[in-house]
């Protein structure tokens, strides 16, 4: 059915507020960041400072160490994709082409552990690393975030795998193939739109986290994430919130950059898991 014009006009009415109400945070965000201690305070609120102060930016970088602040993220984040994401494919491959007894309910209790919250698995965490020796180091991180992806990603992945025609890797297989070399050569290349959605989540997750960095590395600052980092420019009796902005647009550019090198692959990554 062909939708009116004023259907039309309301539908693009809808879309329009909804982006500008998403859009809106980051956009005050950018704003706080360009704006004076005194514009901050002052009501009714300034919509674009006159003039903007870009100095910030060059401000909190030298006085801050926030290109250690990424490196140590972008490391937490890369080794807990490749270590959720290794796992994952191999028992999300698993769970879709074998069928073995009690499989059903090994399915169920890997879903069932993304339904707990991360806060309930700090104190065990905590006192296993401590036993361990891993305290303040970038491996707690890697290892606690990946307890936290593997659930979802693995069931992301079955899905995907799923959907996939078993001829192809029987055709493999037929050709000499064994079947680790069939998941390898075959299916693999032909998931990649699902493997590139699957380890956007599973970075995004890891560089959002701060629970975790505050518990396993605050004794450590050499070590400490992005996240972290910015929670201690908070001052006991005046806080700067423009640089506390300026920092967070540091900590949101690589997050924007990936999305923009992997956005075509999202979308169909995300749906294709819901076709039979």
């Amino acid at each position: 059915m062909k939708r009116t014009r004023a259907q039309s006009i309301r539908l693009y009415l809808g879309v329009a507020a909804v982006c500008g109400i998403l859009i809106f945070p980051i956009y005050w965000l950018f704003i706080t960041a360009l704006s004076t201690t005194l514009e901050l305070k002052s009501l009714p609120p300034t919509f674009w400072p006159d003039p903007p102060q870009w100095q910030t930016f060059a401000k909190v970088a030298e006085e801050r160490p926030i290109l250690l602040w990424l490196a140590n993220s972008t490391i937490a984040a890369l080794g807990s994709v490749v270590l959720s994401m290794f796992v994952s494919i191999l028992a999300g491959y698993s769970l879709s082409r074998f069928r073995v007894r009690g499989g059903n309910s090994l399915g169920l209790f890997i879903l069932t552990a993304k339904m707990l919250p991360a806060t309930l698995l700090v104190i065990p965490l905590f006192s296993i690393f401590r036993s361990v020796g891993l305290i303040g180091s970038i491996w707690s991180l890697i290892i606690a975030h990946s307890t936290l992806i593997i659930p979802f990603t693995t069931w992301m992945l079955k899905g995907y795998f799923d959907t996939i025609p078993k001829e192809l890797e029987q055709a493999a297989m037929v050709d000499g193939c064994s079947p680790l070399g069939a998941m390898v050569r075959v299916i693999l290349p032909v998931s990649a739109p699902g493997l590139a959605a699957t380890s956007l989540y599973a970075f995004v997750l890891s560089w959002a986290d701060y629970a975790y960095a505050r518990t396993f590395l605050t004794n450590s600052q050499n070590n400490w994430t992005a996240n972290l980092g910015i929670t201690t420019m908070r001052g006991e009796y005046v806080t700067d919130w423009n640089e506390i902005a300026a920092v967070s647009v540091f900590v949101a550019i690589p997050i924007v950059i990936i999305y923009l090198f992997l956005e075509r692959y999202l979308v169909g990554g995300l749906t294709a898991g819901a076709e039979k």
